[in-house]
């Protein structure tokens, strides 16, 4: 064996040494959370504690599910980020389709502003809005909670998409002025399909983002229009946190967003593949 080719197939093995590392240590918290919603709740709580089961259990998945508020909890969540998406998507499209085609000091501002507000603490935007949406009457309402965690998702929808119309060529949009569409109809009709697997991506990412958002349901839900994160962290009992119920609840929670990560992975990579590309 030649010392290129011995040279070669080490730096692949430490490569995949690396990645598997990487993975277990980022997979491993939530493995040892999904197990340990199996346990029994006496072992869920036991010290020390143990990473497999001593017996497999769905005692916790019982209790969880049948806690009052918890199934409520969970039809909040998927419409608020039902709602908090189609209005980021809604808004993002025109905005970045302008941003990229215009090229002027308002596009300019307004891409430079979405992404200060994406870096801007959530807390600190968190208050006004609680303000805002009580004068409005929205409170721990699923529409206010929704336009609250716009806040978060359309900047980001507005950053994605920008890459994603930027790999389009202005000779498309243009060959279809020429064939009579206006600049709407051109967005609509051509643009939009050619971009279909970045408004995906962008789309999936919007979703996940309100589905996890945590603070915001927080400060501005009480009781009508609480979501499952809040539901999750309210499992407290007289000793403390009820770690069985708890997990499995969390479990529940992070499985649609798990397989629905798994299921379009593809069509991510596609789309993301698709924002680096200029044209």
């Amino acid at each position: 064996m030649s010392s290129h080719l011995l040279a070669a197939r080490v730096k692949t093995g430490l490569l995949w040494a690396a990645a598997v590392a990487v993975v277990v240590v980022y997979g491993f918290p939530f493995v040892y959370l999904v197990l340990t919603s199996f346990k029994p709740p006496v072992d869920a709580i036991a010290v020390p504690p143990t990473v497999l089961p001593q017996r497999f259990s769905l005692d916790n998945y019982l209790a969880a599910v049948n806690r009052p508020g918890v199934t409520a909890s969970f039809i909040n969540s998927v419409s608020t980020a039902v709602i908090a998406t189609l209005l980021s998507m809604a808004l993002a499209i025109p905005a970045a389709w302008g941003i990229t085609r215009y090229r002027n000091r308002t596009g300019r501002a307004l891409m430079a502003g979405s992404l200060l507000v994406r870096m801007a603490p959530a807390v600190a935007v968190g208050i006004p809005l609680v303000t805002i949406l009580g004068a409005v009457g929205l409170t721990d309402t699923p529409t206010g909670l929704a336009l609250a965690q716009t806040t978060v998702a359309l900047p980001l929808s507005i950053w994605l998409l920008t890459s994603f119309f930027e790999g389009v060529p202005r000779e498309i949009e243009e060959a279809a002025l020429v064939d009579g569409c206006g600049r709407f109809a051109a967005l609509l009709r051509v643009i939009l399909p050619v971009v279909s697997g970045g408004v995906a991506v962008t789309a999936i990412f919007a979703f996940l983002a309100s589905w996890n958002e945590f603070l915001f349901a927080l400060l501005i839900t009480s009781v009508r229009a609480q979501t499952t994160p809040i539901a999750i962290a309210n499992f407290q009992s007289q000793f403390g946190l009820d770690w069985g119920p708890m997990t499995a609840l969390a479990t529940l929670y992070s499985a649609p967003a798990v397989v629905l990560t798994l299921l379009l992975q593809r069509r991510i990579v596609a789309g993301l593949s698709l924002g680096a590309v200029k044209g």
